[in-house]
């Protein structure tokens, strides 16, 4: 968090709103928030005899996006999977008020967490992954917008894209030759035409330690207005190949047989050995598209944007990618042309 004054405009849509409200009157105190990667900006706002809670305000414009939250929160709530209650929404104003979770994510309480707690607490975000899933696909509807939306192979392969553009070309300053480009490109199209056949669910979109908040003995999911339908081991990809917290290589293979074990008492599914050695191939191959789309945002924040916070975590985020291309035997050339323009992918 940070102790930063909100800017001019912020500042004048948080007082109309308390003006609206009849709170401007109460003794009161604004802080911002350390945001997420996008156009969203966040404060705490205090009032006098009420609790905290959280302002988000979006960029003009944005109501679809106002509209897209509180339609997935809606979603998500009903199923249950825990997540903050909307107090106000102000759509002149462009700004959404928050029940207030707190400043203690998953990926700050894990940095203190001693082994069994940290075990509980993924515990905790699998099961709020299989109940995403499984309930996503009972509530279904055609009238909710994630469910018009889809991670297909025409997301995917632009999220590839957007890797080579600002990750490669950008960030790196790498020349990819047009020979390369267009190895590298059908490459790419190879990746995205077997993830997008696969069997889709309900996804978070971004489903990471930074996006699950700490209350006490629950786990409260944020930044989920992104959510589509996608790949099964979409989530479970951004929350075992999390940029920002290590798991060893012995968690990772816990925490895949748990998921699995969970869901199959919750849907039946099989979890047998032979199901657990096909799901993993299929994880490995959807973290090698999710690492390197991640390192595509990370460059596009510093270079593009002039927020280099998220380059401390490229390393991390390489090896992740490093690793799920050795696991996936058929992404082999794949591999062999990204080590060329990335040696630490080889």
């Amino acid at each position: 968090m940070t102790n930063t004054a909100p800017t001019d405009d912020s500042r004048a849509r948080i007082d109309r709103y308390l003006k609206n409200e009849l709170l401007t009157e109460r003794a009161h105190r604004i802080e911002a928030l350390a945001g997420d990667a996008s156009e969203r900006h966040y404060f705490r706002l205090w009032v006098e005899g009420l609790s905290p809670r959280v302002v988000v305000i979006y960029p003009e414009g944005a109501g679809g996006a106002l509209d897209a939250f509180v339609s997935v929160a809606g979603l998500l709530a009903t199923m249950p999977v825990p997540v903050p209650r909307m107090i106000a929404r102000a759509d002149e104003l462009g700004l959404l008020v928050l029940e207030d979770l707190g400043d203690v994510s998953l990926q700050r309480h894990l940095q203190e967490a001693a082994p069994a707690e940290r075990a509980g607490r993924y515990r905790d975000a699998l099961a709020i992954l299989v109940t995403l899933q499984h309930r996503g696909a009972e509530l279904a509807s055609s009238a909710l917008p994630p469910y018009g939306l889809a991670l297909d192979e025409e997301r995917l392969s632009w999220e590839l894209d957007f890797f080579t553009t600002h990750f490669l070309e950008g960030h790196l300053r790498r020349e990819v030759a047009p020979a390369i480009r267009e190895a590298l490109t059908a490459e790419f199209r190879r990746l995205t035409q077997t993830l997008a056949a696969e069997r889709r669910v309900l996804c978070h979109r971004d489903y990471h330690c930074r996006n699950l908040m700490v209350q006490g003995d629950r786990l409260c999911v944020i930044d989920f207005q992104d959510a589509r339908m996608g790949p099964d081991t979409y989530d479970l990809a951004s929350l075992l190949r999390d940029a920002y917290v290590n798991l060893t290589a012995a968690e990772v293979d816990a925490y895949v047989d748990l998921f699995l074990h969970l869901r199959a008492a919750t849907t039946g599914a099989a979890a047998d050995a032979n199901t657990r050695t096909l799901f993993r191939h299929r994880l490995d191959r959807m973290a090698v598209q999710r690492s390197l789309k991640v390192l595509g945002t990370f460059a596009y924040q510093s270079s593009v944007l002039g927020n280099p916070v998220y380059l401390e975590y490229v390393p991390r985020t390489l090896e992740h990618a490093r690793a799920s291309l050795a696991a996936t035997t058929d992404c082999g050339p794949l591999r062999s042309l990204l080590a060329e323009l990335v040696p630490e992918l080889g």
